[in-house]
């Protein structure tokens, strides 16, 4: 294909999970269910938050932050994946490619700084009790929100602009149920060692940077706890960071695991995707809910609130 040809390309096939009608069906009506259930969760967790005065605390001003990034997050690929679940052409124009993988970068780069910045609060919460307050005040906690969306963002937009200069060969088709930078590298004529770079910087970036944060936090987190003489002390500080660190192992785990495999559209590649981009904005709300008893009181007090209401 000849340099500068790539406006002739205008969609792109997306193979999806599967070619069976059936069983496009059965998983058009389960991924319905995850998605309906991710808004559920997500907008109950932000609603009982703001709502319950109890809540107004640094660490659950991150988690509604958190929990709007996951609606975000899963409504960038889930509307369209159920769309061609039930469409006999499973296109996707290169416009609403390209958007689609800046969102995809951008949701992603938001979730890591965000997981890393609670790390630094339970870390603040733990190690520092008695600065706590002074520490983490209402105007650090807006500016590092603020920050993970603009460095997120700022990422996404550099990445996508370089992708813009590249051109895509006769092959259209897509070996995923999205589109993801690392899938169009694979459609391209252009040499695309530059966007390799700075997607591997990207990378980089987000995975060890945030991770280090996450490590150096939770070393000292642990060398704070075993420091602790009583049992029911140690079991307490544990228990107010252990739905984060389980939220970070979902995420992290799938999301490099699924980045350093080639790509090749295999099954287990499809499964990674699914787990950090479908899963987890499913699971989180379900983790902080269930293994944070002030969440859970919180959402029993709202619940009964608005039953009363009702009648």
């Amino acid at each position: 294909m000849a340099p500068g040809n790539h406006s002739s390309i205008t969609e792109f096939i997306l193979l999806g999970l599967s070619t069976d009608p059936h069983i496009q069906a059965l998983l058009f009506v389960l991924f319905l269910m995850i998605y309906l259930l991710t808004l559920l969760g997500n907008l109950l967790v932000i609603l009982v938050i703001h709502t319950d005065s109890n809540l107004h605390t640094p660490m659950y001003f991150f988690l509604s932050h958190l929990s709007f990034q996951d609606l975000f997050y899963s409504s960038v690929t889930v509307p369209k994946m159920l769309e061609n679940l039930l469409s006999q052409r499973k296109v996707i124009s290169v416009e609403g490619c390209l958007a689609q993988v800046f969102f995809v970068l951008a949701t992603t780069g938001i979730e890591a700084c965000l997981l890393s910045v609670m790390a630094y609060d339970r870390y603040a919460a733990i190690c520092h009790p008695l600065l706590y307050g002074q520490v983490m005040r209402k105007q650090l906690c807006v500016r590092l929100v603020c920050g993970s969306w603009a460095v997120a963002f700022l990422d996404a937009l550099i990445n996508i602009l370089l992708t813009l200069n590249l051109d895509f060969c006769e092959v259209q088709t897509i070996h995923h149920y999205s589109c993801e930078l690392p899938s169009l590298f694979a459609l391209s004529c252009s040499d695309v060692s530059t966007n390799t770079a700075m997607l591997l910087c990207s990378a980089l970036l987000h995975a060890i940077g945030t991770c280090l944060l996450i490590f150096f936090s939770y070393a000292r987190i642990v060398s704070t706890i075993l420091s602790i003489s009583s049992t029911t002390g140690r079991s307490k500080a544990f228990s107010t960071c252990s739905s984060h660190l389980t939220v970070v192992l979902l995420f992290y785990g799938s999301a490099i695991l699924r980045y350093l495999m080639p790509t090749s559209g295999s099954p287990l590649e499809l499964i990674l995707s699914i787990q950090y981009s479908v899963i987890t904005p499913l699971v989180n709300p379900l983790i902080y809910s269930l293994k944070n008893k002030e969440v859970k009181a919180a959402l029993r007090r709202t619940v009964l609130k608005y039953v009363e209401c009702l009648r």
